[in-house]
Formats: structure tokens, sequence, C-alpha cells
């Protein structure tokens, strides 16, 4: 049992220490440097790992589902974004996702909008969300700043572009 709480805490400790790191320019110290140092009344832990397990932690890994431009990089994966207009009048459609789009991007700058036709829908969705409950939140925050627009909104799952910091 006192193993398996000792296994336990070192894969939470593992958890937050690597999702703390930043990209700097100076070398990223890893979980495994942190265990290592020698400081006065303390233990050392020894972690026997092949060089390249070691090398990959701590970094993004750019492969599939990623998608580079000239300044930043995307992961792409299933998520949610918060739909506000669909609309399949061809006439008035096309403007009114556009109209929605820009009033929305008054208040809300940093938040991506994706106008989309699907024929024969104009769709107008807004956010990368990694999860429902951060699509949620971003729809509640819609809801009270365009309460007109209220009645249409809802929450759906969609590839989405995360960004990731290209070091």
């Amino acid at each position: 049992m006192k193993q398996l709480s000792c296994v336990f805490s070192f894969l939470l400790i593992s958890v937050f220490s690597l999702s703390g790191q930043t990209t700097l320019d100076r070398p990223v110290e890893t979980i495994f440097d942190t265990w290592q140092k020698k400081e006065l009344g303390k233990g050392t832990v020894v972690v026997n790992q092949p060089e390249a397990l070691r090398n990959m932690v701590g970094k993004r890994l750019f492969g599939e589902g990623v998608e580079i431009t000239d300044s930043t990089a995307f992961l792409k994966i299933q998520g949610f974004r918060t739909q506000v207009f669909s609309g399949n009048n061809q006439r008035k459609s096309k403007d009114e996702a556009f109209r929605k789009e820009k009033e929305i991007k008054e208040l809300f700058p940093d938040v991506p909008a994706y106008v989309t036709y699907n024929a024969p829908f104009w769709r107008l969705r807004i956010g990368d969300f990694r999860s429902h409950e951060e699509a949620y939140h971003m729809q509640r925050l819609l809801m009270n700043a365009f309460p007109k627009y209220s009645k249409e909104m809802y929450i759906v799952k969609e590839e989405v572009n995360i960004p990731l910091e290209l070091k």
C-alpha cells in the first residue's frame, strides 16, 4: 500500500511539473533534473531511461494533426465550438453570418470566429475549445452579451485548432 501511494504521488508530481514547463530560450529543466539535484538533507532519485525518452519529456512532438504556418503551429483535435448562427436563406444568411461575426469580434477580439458554408447552410461558430465546459462558458458569455442571439446558440463537436508554442 505504501508503494502504491508513492507511485501515485510520483505520477501526480510529474504531471504538474510537466504542465508547468515553459518554452523560453534558456534550457528547460525537466522533472528528471529536479529529482536528481543534490540538496543538503534531502534524498536523491535516480531515474534510468533511454536518452531518447528523456529528450522527449516536456516537448511537443510535431507530426500527425499538427499544422504549421509562418509564425504559429496548431494542433488539430476533436473539440468544441459554440454555434451562434445557422441559416439557409441564400440571399440573407451569408450577410447575417458575417454581420454577427463582426459584432462578436468587437466584444471578443481574441476568440476565433469561423463563418462556413456547407450547402445550403451558412454557419457562424465561435472558439476552439478542448472541452464542452470551456465552450459552454463561452456560450454563456455570448448569451449575456447578445441576448437576441441566445435562442439559436448551442455547442457543437468539431475539429478545432489548438495553438502550440514554437521553440
